[in-house]
């Protein structure tokens, strides 16, 4: 059998001719081919980077969702402590700001959560069967980014509202 192959392919060789038949029995491939491979790589390439940034994009916006939403419910949590504390804005501006301290515009947050990037605002409210409660919402204006053309704009701001028992006097 495997002589039946070795012929097949002895003629296979002579038919292509002895220097392209020396040059595929030494390298493996017929002469002529040997550029392809770059440029499939250049045509591909554009995309290859149109990922890679939106992947990187995507991994940001979802880590500043995260850690948004992480930092309102720290806030309305220190919220619920008390009824002095469910109205504290510079208490929930605090937490807030701590749980941020990570993001990569943290430097300009205020001191009072009262404008771009970090806004935090608590209200007192009460809830369905009329016991004391707290909102504290939590808007954050992300870095500038590479915007993806009819997906995703540059920078986002995200909102992230939650609403609390308060639980102690």
């Amino acid at each position: 059998m495997t002589r039946v192959l070795d012929v097949l392919n002895l003629r296979k060789l002579v038919r292509l001719g002895l220097g392209r038949a020396l040059h595929v029995l030494h390298c493996g491939r017929p002469r002529g081919t040997s550029g392809h491979a770059v440029v499939e790589f250049s045509l591909m390439a554009p995309w290859i980077f149109f990922l890679f940034v939106g992947a990187l994009d995507f991994g940001f916006f979802l880590y500043a969702l995260v850690s948004v939403q992480n930092a309102a419910r720290v806030a309305a949590l220190n919220a619920g402590f008390s009824i002095v504390s469910a109205s504290s804005q510079n208490e929930a501006c605090y937490y807030a700001r701590r749980e941020l301290v990570m993001m990569p515009n943290a430097q300009a947050f205020s001191l009072t959560c009262d404008q771009a990037p970090l806004i935090v605002t608590v209200a007192p409210t009460t809830d369905a069967d009329g016991s004391p409660s707290s909102r504290v919402q939590v808007s954050y204006q992300t870095v500038q980014l590479v915007p993806i053309p009819g997906l995703v704009s540059g920078q986002q701001t995200i909102n992230r509202q939650v609403n609390v028992k308060v639980y102690g006097e």
